[in-house]
């Protein structure tokens, strides 16, 4: 039995360049996927790829289209990526914000292949992270966070590999698709769950310099390069035209911006009084949308967070609060807690989490230049200021 990892949890007490790779269809049959086929025509390794689905879409959603418009030319980088290899630490913060109760759950594991043991072999480093963002109750986001790790590596063909390729990236696609239908499925089995609760959920996975990220619902995982941000996912809300199409198409309906009245989401797992009768096609679908990237040295941190961030604050604002943390003191904990204290700051009306992942070693900041040192200067109160007044004077009257 794989050990339950540890999860940090606080309640106001104290190769080439980036492709994304998004796909969504409608999955009814987990034995659908069961059996991971050799891909015919997957995208390469290192190759852009946003799916049909999303096409005209995008101008609807949270999606940085221009951040696909500044990929490097690739043989100007392949060397500088082959030498790079992440270094991964993370901190994570929550807080039940002015909610009544927590509904967050999150995990984070920096070194998945120990966590797991000799049973599981990964590209290395390999680390995973996950949101669970629980609505009518805490119970269906407290389920899939314990029940976490079996549902994403023992229960499926997870693949097996020291090295990252195609056929690698096709086998955890399916796998993280199987792992969100599985869980799914269990809430709807298990008595202990009530059937009005469910939970949104972003998992986040590295495999040496691949990160996937595989989302159902609106938390959202934000890339930084070099200061800017890039969203990793999209926000799984009805009101968003690729989203209400899908909806409608299945019979369900947005009524001021809500789930056939009632949710705020359209991806979520759990929730099974609106999708009963199991098995008939509903609106609502546990099936997740996946983004990849292939990390370069330019690649500084990854957020991942629950809509209480996102609901007050801007990829690119959350981006550079953490990383004027991180040139300040370097603690990803600590850059986690400052970005949910401004949530709070900005009023959010939510239960507010945050995982702060680094991909550099501690000492890896930064250096100012020689211009930006001489630049530098300190300011003095008025006090100090008359003192030092005083002292220079009596000085030149000796």
């Amino acid at each position: 039995m794989i050990p339950e990892a540890e999860v940090v949890f606080q309640q106001s007490v104290p190769v080439l360049d980036v492709p994304f790779f998004v796909k969504g269809s409608n999955i009814e049959e987990i034995d659908e996927i069961v059996e991971i086929s050799p891909p015919v025509s997957s995208p390469k390794f290192g190759q852009i790829c946003v799916a049909e689905s999303v096409s005209a879409d995008l101008s609807n959603s949270q999606l940085d289209v221009k951040s696909l418009e500044k990929i490097p030319d690739p043989s100007n980088i392949e060397s500088t990526i082959l030498q790079f290899v992440p270094s991964i630490r993370s901190g994570s913060f929550a807080d039940i914000g002015p909610r009544r109760c927590m509904e967050d759950e999150h995990i984070r594991i920096d070194d998945l292949s120990s966590h797991l043991g000799s049973l599981f072999k990964f590209p290395k480093p390999s680390a995973f992270y996950g949101v669970f963002d629980g609505h009518g109750g805490s119970e269906a986001a407290a389920y899939i966070r314990k029940n976490a790790l079996r549902f994403f590596f023992e229960d499926v063909k997870f693949p097996q590999t020291s090295e990252v390729d195609d056929i690698f990236l096709e086998g955890v696609e399916n796998s993280l698709r199987k792992s969100f239908l599985l869980a799914d499925l269990a809430l709807a089995d298990d008595c202990t769950v009530n059937s009005s609760s469910g939970t949104t959920a972003l998992t986040a996975l590295i495999f040496g310099r691949l990160l996937m990220v595989a989302n159902a619902g609106d938390c959202r995982a934000v890339l930084c390069r070099r200061g800017e941000a890039i969203d990793m996912s999209e926000d799984h809300r009805p009101i968003y035209l690729s989203e209400r199409r899908r909806v409608e198409e299945l019979g369900g309906f947005i009524d001021d911006g809500y789930l056939n009245g009632e949710l705020s989401v359209s991806r979520a797992l759990g929730d099974w009084d609106m999708k009963l009768p199991k098995g008939s096609s509903s609106p609502l679908i546990a099936e997740p949308e996946f983004r990849q990237a292939v990390l370069t040295e330019d690649d500084e941190f990854l957020i991942i967070g629950c809509d209480g961030i996102w609901d007050v604050m801007s990829s690119q604002d959350a981006v550079s609060l953490v990383r004027r943390g991180l040139r300040r003191h370097d603690d990803p904990e600590q850059c986690a807690r400052d970005l949910v204290m401004e949530a709070l700051r900005c009023n959010t009306f939510d239960n507010v989490t945050v995982i702060v992942v680094c991909f550099s070693a501690p000492d890896h900041r930064e250096q100012p230049s020689p211009q930006q040192r001489r630049s530098r200067c300190c300011s003095l109160s008025a006090e100090a200021l008359c003192s030092l007044r005083n002292l220079l004077d009596g000085n030149a009257n000796r």
